[in-house]
C-alpha cells in the first residue's frame, strides 16, 4: 500500500484484510517542499529489496523511557526524514515524494515486557531482534522505530534496536546522525571526534595521469560488460551460503556480531602494507573458505591442516557497497541536512561486484594479497557509479532486471564509527551493531569499527545456513592464523 494525493489531499489506497482504505496524513506545512525520493531510496523499496536497517546499541546503564523521548524530540523529529511519510503524487505520474507529517511518539518508541531473571538474556535479545526481522512498519507514519529492552546482557545493561526503514539514508547518513546525537564520555559537552578524511594522492605526471584515465576507461568497460552478464546470465556458484531465488528477501533474519581487536587488525595492516579493509575483506574470504571447505567434506581439528574438500572454480560474489560522496567519511549532521552539501543526506551508494577467491592458502598472508590486489582493483574503475546510474535511469523510466541489485551470495559493507568512548543521551555506549533484513541474499556482513574494537555483525537467513556461528569461529579464526603468521615470519613492524 502506498499513499496517493487526490483532490488536494494526501490518502492512503491498498488492499488489506478489510479492504480498500483512505488515510489522510496530516501536513506540518503546505509550503513544505516536497522532496521526491531518489533512485537509490525507489530501489529500497523495490518487493525483492523492501531493506530496513537495524542498529543495535548497548549501553551502560537501563534505558529511561521517558528521557529517551524527550530527547528524541530535539533530535530525531528535528531531521524531516523522521518526520516525513513517502506518497505517491497520481498528479505527477506517480512519483513518491516526502511530506511532513505530525509524528506521534507512542506509534515509534517500544516497550516490550521483560523478565529480569531468565536464564538466557543474551538468546532473549537475539530472538527478539529475528521475530522483528518478520515486520515492517506501516507506510501511514515515518518509517522508523526504536525497541527499548532494559535487560542485563553479556556486555550491556541495556540494548536499544533503532529500526529504519533503508530508504531514509544510507549506512553513513545514520552513523553520521547517531554520532551527532552523541557526547564524548570523557568530555559530556563535546562532539565525537569524526573519522578524518582520506587525503588525496599527490599529483602525478603527465603520462601517469593518462595512463591511469585509459584504465580507469578500460576497468570500467569490462566491469559494465559483467554487470549485464551477472545480472542476466552470469550466476554464482550455488554453495551452502547462496539463497537459491530472490524469495529470501522475505524470510526472518538470526542477526549475530563477532568484535575483534582493533589492534590485532592494525598490526596485519601494518605487517602487510595494506588497509584496514582490505584485511577485513582477507579475513572474510579466509573465513568462507573454512566454513565451505568443512560443508563440503569432513573438516575438523586445529583449522591449519584440512584436507582440501572445495570444488574447483567456486564462483561467489559479494555486492559490495561504496559511499559515492565527494568527500568520504562520516560527517557532522549540520553538513549533511544543508542542501546542494558535498556531504548531501540520502542514499549516495553505488556498489561494486567483489568475486571473493574461495580456496585453501598454505600461506594464509595469500588471503591478504588477494584482497588487496581485488579492492585495488575495484578502485580504478566507475563501476559504482555506473551502478547509480542505472538507478537513476531505469527504476525511473525504464524498470528492468537493471534496475534490480544483482542476485550474488552475499553483500558486504564496511562503515567507520566513532574513535573514542560515547555517550547518547547520557547513558555510555559498550558497543554499536548495525545489520539489515529484506535483501535478497542470505548471508549480509558489516564491519563497524567503535574505539578499540571492530565487530563483524552478520544477518543471515538460518533456513540457508543453519550454523552462523561456526561462521563467525571461522573468521575469529582466520584472523588468528594470519596473525600468527605474520608473527612467525617476523613482519611486525616496530
Amino acid at each position: 500500500m502506498e499513499l496517493e494525493r487526490k483532490n488536494g489531499e494526501w490518502i492512503k489506497s491498498g488492499s488489506c484484510d478489510l479492504g480498500l482504505r483512505r488515510i489522510k496524513v496530516r501536513k506540518e506545512s503546505v509550503d513544505e517542499e516536497e522532496e521526491p525520493l531518489s533512485p537509490m531510496a525507489r530501489m529500497f523499496q523495490q518487493p525483492e529489496s523492501n531493506v530496513y536497517i537495524i542498529a543495535m546499541l548497548g549501553f551502560k546503564s537501563p534505558i529511561d523511557p521517558h528521557f529517551l523521548k524527550a530527547n528524541l524530540v530535539d533530535t530525531f523529529l528535528k531531521h524531516s526524514r523522521f518526520s516525513s511519510v513517502q506518497v505517491a503524487d497520481e498528479k505527477n505520474g506517480g512519483e513518491v515524494k516526502w511530506v511532513k507529517t505530525k509524528v506521534d511518539l507512542d506509534n515509534h518508541v517500544k516497550i516490550p515486557m521483560v523478565d529480569q531473571h531468565m536464564a538466557s538474556p543474551d538468546q532473549f535479545v537475539e530472538d527478539y531482534i529475528a521475530n522483528l526481522t518478520n515486520t515492517h512498519i506501516s507506510t501511514s507514519i515515518p518509517m522508523w522505530d526504536v525497541h527499548i529492552l532494559n535487560l542485563k546482557t553479556c556486555d550491556a545493561e541495556s540494548t536499544l534496536v533503532i529500526r529504519v526503514h533503508h530508504s531514509l539514508g544510507d549506512g553513513t547518513s545514520l552513523m553520521s546522525f547517531l554520532i551527532s546525537c552523541c557526547r564524548k564520555t570523557s568530555e559530556p559537552d563535546a562532539l565525537p571526534s569524526f573519522p578524518a578524511a582520506k587525503k588525496s594522492r599527490p599529483d602525478a605526471g603527465w603520462f601517469w595521469k593518462c595512463w591511469s584515465v585509459l584504465l580507469l576507461a578500460w576497468n570500467t568497460l569490462v566491469d559494465i560488460w559483467m554487470c549485464v552478464a551477472t545480472t542476466y546470465f552470469l550466476k554464482d556458484t550455488q554453495t551452502p551460503l547462496k539463497a537459491p531465488s530472490r524469495a529470501v528477501a522475505f524470510t526472518s533474519r538470526r542477526i549475530m556480531r563477532r568484535t575483534f581487536c582493533v589492534d590485532d587488525v592494525k598490526l596485519v595492516k601494518n605487517a602487510t602494507n595494506t588497509t584496514v579493509n582490505d584485511v577485513v575483506l582477507a579475513i572474510t574470504q579466509a573465513g568462507l573458505s573454512r566454513y565451505l571447505n568443512r560443508k563440503y567434506g569432513k573438516g575438523t581439528g586445529d583449522g591449519e591442516s584440512w584436507e582440501n574438500n572445495l570444488p574447483n572454480s567456486i564462483r561467489l560474489t559479494a555486492t559490495l557497497f561504496i559511499n559515492l560522496r565527494s568527500s568520504p567519511g562520516i560527517y557532522a549532521i549540520a553538513k549533511m541536512v544543508k542542501k546542494h552539501s558535498q556531504t548531501e543526506w540520502g542514499n549516495k551508494i553505488g556498489y561494486v561486484l567483489y568475486p571473493f577467491k574461495i580456496a585453501l592458502k598454505d600461506n594464509p598472508l595469500d588471503y591478504i594479497r588477494d584482497a588487496k590486489a581485488t579492492m585495488d582493483r575495484k578502485k580504478a574503475t566507475l563501476e559504482a557509479q555506473f551502478r547509480l546510474f542505472m538507478a537513476k535511469v531505469f527504476v525511473r523510466f525504464y524498470p528492468t532486471k537493471l534496475a534490480t541489485f544483482p542476485l550474488t551470495t552475499m553483500w558486504f559493507s564496511n562503515v567507520a564509527g566513532p574513535q573514542e568512548e560515547i555517550s547518547l543521551f547520557g547513558n555510555q555506549v559498550t558497543f554499536i551493531a548495525p545489520s539489515l533484513y529484506g535483501q535478497p541474499v542470505a548471508l549480509t556482513i558489516h564491519i563497524i569499527s567503535y574505539e578499540k574494537k571492530i565487530s563483524m555483525v552478520l544477518s543471515v537467513d538460518e533456513n540457508i545456513i543453519p550454523d552462523p556461528y561456526q561462521l563467525c569461529d571461522d573468521f575469529e579464526e582466520a584472523l588468528k592464523l594470519i596473525k600468527k603468521t605474520i608473527v612467525a615470519e617476523g613482519l611486525i613492524k616496530k
